[in-house]
């Protein structure tokens, strides 16, 4: 058994090391073949036509941002739950943000409370939606699109935390998290404690092909390299009956969020073994919640839920602060996930306050994620349910 057990963990192996290293010896460390690869194979995973790989989850959500024209005022709901960059994103534009409170069984957004957010303001005072699947739980966007194309919105599903997860939509097909069925854009995350790992790196997918040809632009700096798009004359551009090999045109102002070769091909080659990683979440979600079921200590759990892909595996529990503290004392780095949005220091400067969410400030207050990832073995589980028992004298 591992002298440390974590909230999560990568699993690099000798395959991996290998593509990395074939990379690193090929005539590109960027802006190379694995990228289009990469993009392609992920798109296919997800279901989607077009994928658009990126630096960070980051700057994945900036540029769904910038695709959409965000920009100074613009209303954007999401909610209170989540890594603060799902917020932050609406304020890189200028864009105000507008935290919903949570469903308390699932910790997902609300859509009854986005609904009467909407129902309370003329029509077109928000300008989209970003629902997160958070901790794996994949969000119901068929009921979020038909939200939203009443009331005029984009939605861009943050879906860092669901690589593989689905709903079933009201035929009771299963749609994958960011297919692009219902989103406008879907963003994913390859940190090293996600389901893929690249180091750092991320992914768009969308069905637009508009949006998609915009995300590639914006991508690098705004700059493009097509005879078909560019703006100045061929004179200007020093061809005489055609563009020179060399001309390129920077039209709007983009960034560079690229990501590099080596990163791409050690995302593809975890990409393949992304089903087997899933299953074994689930396996060791399943062994949680058998364990943990009816246990007096335990105020709500993750569970088991038909589509989930189980980034975090999430309990609400009593003396949450204690179980922390204890479990660190025993080498188990259980995490919490999150401190609400809308209680940090920036946010409470534009206005939010305890009492905005209630619902997503009793679930801080309990909620402690335990350890999940792929290799975590039956052993190490076990003690981690055992010290979590010790602690509660069960």
């Amino acid at each position: 058994m591992s002298n440390s057990i974590p909230y999560g963990r990568q699993n690099i192996t000798e395959e991996d090391i290998q593509v990395v290293i074939e990379t690193l010896k090929s005539d590109y460390l960027t802006q190379g073949p694995r990228i289009t690869e990469f993009e392609e194979n992920f798109a296919n995973y997800v279901g989607s036509k077009y994928a658009v790989a990126v630096a960070n989850g980051t700057a994945a959500l900036h540029l769904c941002a910038l695709a959409l024209g965000v920009e100074e005022g613009d209303k954007v709901i999401t909610t209170p739950i989540t890594f603060a960059a799902s917020a932050n994103c609406i304020r890189y534009c200028g864009g105000e943000v507008v935290f919903s409170d949570i469903d308390p069984k699932t910790y997902l957004l609300d859509i009854n409370k986005v609904k009467e957010l909407l129902e309370s303001s003329p029509k077109g005072t928000y300008k989209g939606i970003i629902p997160v699947d958070f901790a794996g739980n994949a969000v119901d966007l068929e009921a979020y699109r038909k939200l939203a194309d009443e009331y005029g919105l984009w939605i861009i599903e943050d879906a860092c935390h669901a690589p593989g997860g689905f709903f079933k939509d009201s035929t009771g097909e299963k749609q994958r998290c960011g297919n692009g069925m219902f989103a406008d854009l879907a963003i994913f995350s390859f940190h090293p404690v996600k389901h893929i790992a690249s180091g750092e790196g991320g992914m768009i997918t969308t069905n637009d092909e508009e949006l998609y040809h915009k995300l590639l632009q914006l991508r690098t700096h705004g700059i493009i390299k097509n005879n078909d798009l560019y703006e100045n004359s061929i004179e200007f551009s020093g061809g005489v009956d055609e563009y020179p090999g060399w001309y390129m045109e920077m039209q709007a102002l983009g960034y560079n969020y690229r990501i590099t070769d080596f990163q791409a091909a050690l995302g593809n080659s975890q990409l393949k073994r992304a089903d087997f990683g899933l299953q074994r979440r689930r396996e060791i979600a399943d062994f949680y919640l058998e364990e943990f079921k009816n246990k007096p200590f335990v105020k709500g759990q993750s569970g088991v839920v038909a589509g989930h892909a189980y980034h975090l595996y999430v309990m609400e529990v009593e003396d949450r602060l204690g179980l922390y503290n204890y479990l660190r004392e025993n080498n188990i780095f259980a995490q919490i996930h999150y401190i609400p949005c809308h209680l940090m220091p920036y946010y409470r400067e534009l206005g939010w306050s305890e009492g905005d969410m209630i619902n997503a400030e009793n679930y801080y207050k309990q909620c402690i994620s335990l350890p999940m990832y792929p290799t975590l073995s039956r052993e190490e589980q076990s003690f981690v349910i055992s010290k979590i028992e010790e602690f509660y004298n069960v």
